[in-house]
């Protein structure tokens, strides 16, 4: 199986969330299958696209509403969430549990299956917020980034399914 990491900001604006639609639509035609968090925003945006090709890491039981069984994130994820945020310490438990989530959206469920790619949504395509997690793991593994918050990126991702899948 292959996977990408669909992610963003809960502020994403409408139309990107529509672009992000479109990339999980095209991604499910290629058998690829989103890993995102169920929170508003970018996440569920990609989730209304990938259909039922998805797999959601929630922080906590009953996130938002999701009804996904993927809500314990391991020791190991948080280690590695630990190393990532600049803050850990000052972090609260929830805040701990969405930054650990982020770690398993982009390496799986044990840790060993990076993803393909990222998609991402932040302002001005910056690496902030808890997406800024997802996209520091991605670039440590070397995995490709399309931060949607430069459009260009769009395009860009588009062509990456279409020569690669």
């Amino acid at each position: 199986m292959r996977y990408y990491t669909g992610v963003g900001s809960r502020a994403t604006p409408a139309y990107v969330m529509e672009m992000m639609e479109e990339i999980a639509i095209e991604c499910e035609k290629k058998d690829l299958i989103l890993r995102s968090g169920g929170a508003d925003g970018a996440d569920t945006a990609f989730e209304n696209g990938a259909g039922e090709s998805k797999e959601i890491y929630i922080p906590w039981k009953g996130f938002n509403g999701s009804s996904s069984f993927r809500y314990e994130s391991s020791p190991e994820a948080e280690k590695i969430a630990r190393t990532i945020h600049p803050k850990w310490g000052s972090l609260s438990y929830g805040g701990k549990a969405l930054h650990t989530r982020n770690v398993h959206q982009v390496l799986g469920q044990n840790l060993n299956e990076p993803s393909d790619f990222l998609v991402c949504w932040t302002e001005n395509a910056k690496d902030v917020g808890g997406t800024a997690t997802a996209i520091k793991l991605a670039r440590k593994n070397n995995i490709p980034i399309f931060n949607l918050g430069n459009l260009i990126e769009y395009d860009k991702v588009m062509r990456h399914l279409k020569d690669n899948y």
